[in-house]
């Protein structure tokens, strides 16, 4: 048996409070749930996974606002992912929602996305990638990217074969797992080296074809 024996029970529930109480006030109150029933479960979480994935990180819990209008000091979800390849990773969150078992590659570059176009426009990678979707699909991953164009993009037919991957700006897969009472056991595990395991045939395409970029990040 590895360390991780569940999130605690109040774990989701400490995500809808945090929602309805978003301040610095309510989050000092609330750290210490925050500690043992979401972080430190998590923590142990990814100590169980690391042999077969590698090192993930736990995401910070406050909220970068300098750009945004929501000034909300505390994001509404516990996250951690790792990079497996180059322009792709694995993720993991933990909400009000449930558990989001996710990867791929989120959010392209320019030049990453030149690339991730010009693969789609080939037949045999492409066809290669709807495969790939299609598997995920059946296992019923929700598939898709950050930013979905209404139009087709610039030099791309519309009735394009592949034209719902290229009006994505990434593509990701991920499994979404409502709160359910196995969420405060061990079984998380087996559930999150599935869903990482099923998306790995997608992370490996986007080494293959897509890659890092060379650019700043947004």
């Amino acid at each position: 048996m590895g360390e991780f024996r569940g999130f605690g029970a109040g774990a989701t529930a400490f995500f809808a409070e945090l929602a309805a109480g978003n301040d610095r006030t309510w989050w000092l109150a609330n750290k210490r749930r925050y500690e043992d029933e979401v972080r430190a479960p998590l923590e142990a979480l990814l100590v169980d996974l690391a042999d077969e994935f590698g090192e993930a990180k736990v995401a910070r819990p406050n909220r970068d606002t300098r750009f945004s209008r929501d000034k909300s000091p505390y994001k509404d979800y516990a996250a951690a992912g790792l990079q497996t390849g180059p322009g792709c990773g694995l993720y993991l969150r933990l909400s009000a929602e449930g558990l989001l078992v996710a990867g791929g590659g989120y959010r392209f570059a320019r030049d990453q996305l030149s690339r991730f176009r010009a693969a789609l426009d080939d037949d045999e990678a492409g066809g290669e990638l709807d495969a790939v979707v299609a598997t995920l699909r059946r296992a019923k991953a929700d598939v898709g990217g950050h930013t979905v164009l209404k139009t087709a993009p610039r030099g791309h037919a519309p009735d394009h074969p592949r034209i719902d991957l290229l009006r994505l700006d990434g593509v990701t897969a991920g499994f979404a797992h409502p709160p359910r009472a196995w969420l405060q056991s061990a079984k998380v595990v087996a559930k999150v080296a599935e869903g990482w395991r099923a998306v790995a045939p997608l992370n490996d395409w986007v080494t293959r074809h897509v890659g890092a970029s060379a650019l700043e990040p947004r």
